[in-house]
């Protein structure tokens, strides 16, 4: 939410388009001009006082719905979809009591993230309204100014200037108007319009483990975090057989896959409409920088850009772009990704993720759908925090599905 533009090349809508998807690209104010709150802004206009970043992809959606026909769409069969804070925009839309029947599929790329150590870095911090204002109020004074008219007469420059230099990340707040709570939280509470969504993530992206740096540190934190299932958590670390790194090591886990997983085995089975697809990108990826799976490469090959990139792809990258667009393309157009390929073969069969049967796709070197189980830290953790955050009926209810 703090940077970026449309026009970034490897989200170029062409490939889909080829596919028969009318695509549309939404711009939205960033940072300081999107997400900056003021009681003078919420004594103004109290039905809409924060959140002009997501208002305008809200808006931008609107107008989908009431043009998109004369291009050739369908009003009713509109996806939203976004990577990264583009993902995480898809979830506050998902879970925005404003937005009923305006869009009717998703798809979530490395979007959704909670915490689960203490000391791990959060990307988005959901501020309420009175405290956004707060912040407001100080960024007036750093700017040099007291008032909303002030403010308005300085240059869009200057702002923007001021805006970096004092560090501060803008993003959602809930103002109880757009946006009612935490998108994560509120998924898990069932608090969400019900569609198909596609969700997943990159194999090597944002690894969460333990800041501890000694074992005793960590048998402290595991006291503090598990309580009397700490001892449970000590020896899937092997706490007490290896040294603090590879212990540390034990315990990460990718923190969006963490979250998704904790989101599905809440939501999983909540409609008979409802369907969730999970993939996991694993290919390999080209170039001096050895760079591994990192955040937003999927995007390349889901929306079949390799041909722009400087990375030296060859044909089995081309073809593993091939099929990934036709799978989003699919899921776009039916709700469900699976179909043929160009060659009028069926694609590996893509099954939902359920509580019973947790599997999703990988894309390695081919598509795969992989009938794996989440590791035994994992399902530990997922286990961990139904049991910390709801009362043990309904947590047990949950688990035992």
């Amino acid at each position: 939410l703090q940077v970026g533009h449309t026009a970034e090349m490897e989200f170029d809508g062409e490939r889909i388009a080829r596919r028969g998807i009318v695509v549309v690209t939404v711009s939205y104010r960033l940072n300081v001009f999107g997400f900056l709150c003021h009681t003078e802004i919420t004594t103004e206009n109290p039905l809409a006082p924060a959140n002009f970043g997501h208002l305008d992809q809200q808006a931008g959606t609107k107008w989908v719905k009431r043009n998109i026909a004369a291009f050739g769409g369908d009003p009713d069969n509109i996806t939203i979809g976004g990577q990264s804070a583009g993902g995480g925009s898809v979830l506050s839309q998902l879970t925005s009591p404003q937005n009923e029947g305006l869009f009717h599929k998703a798809v979530v790329h490395s979007g959704i993230i909670t915490k689960l150590y203490p000391g791990n870095r959060m990307p988005i911090n959901w501020l309420e309204l009175q405290e956004a204002e707060k912040d407001g109020r100080s960024f007036f004074e750093y700017l040099g100014v007291t008032t909303l008219s002030e403010a308005r007469k300085l240059s869009a420059e200057y702002i923007n200037k001021k805006a970096l230099e004092s560090g501060k990340m803008w993003s959602t707040v809930i103002d109880q108007r757009y946006s009612i709570g935490n998108a994560f939280d509120l998924i898990v509470e069932h608090k969400y319009w019900r569609m198909p969504i596609m969700i997943g993530h990159t194999s090597s992206e944002f690894m969460m483990a333990p800041k501890a740096s000694t074992i005793e540190e960590l048998k402290n934190m595991a006291n503090d975090l598990f309580r009397e299932d700490s001892k449970e958590y000590l020896k899937l670390c092997r706490a007490n057989t290896e040294g603090i790194e590879a212990v540390r090591n034990n315990a990460a886990v990718r923190s969006i896959e963490y979250a998704i997983r904790v989101a599905a085995h809440a939501i999983a089975g909540d409609d008979s409409s409802f369907s969730m697809y999970y993939y996991n990108f694993d290919a390999d990826i080209p170039g001096w920088d050895n760079p591994g799976t990192f955040h937003s490469v999927d995007l390349w090959f889901f929306f079949e850009t390799l041909a722009k990139c400087w990375r030296p792809f060859v044909g089995r990258h081309y073809d593993l772009a091939r099929q990934m667009c036709n799978y989003l393309t699919n899921f776009i157009r039916n709700g469900d990704p699976n179909g043929k390929d160009v060659t009028e073969e069926n694609m590996p069969y893509w099954e939902p993720y359920t509580r019973k049967e947790p599997y999703g796709m990988v894309f390695s070197n081919e598509p795969e759908f992989v009938r794996e189980e989440p590791s035994e830290m994992m399902r530990f953790l997922i286990r961990e925090f139904f049991l910390q955050q709801f009362d043990g009926k309904y947590a047990s209810s949950i688990l035992d599905r």
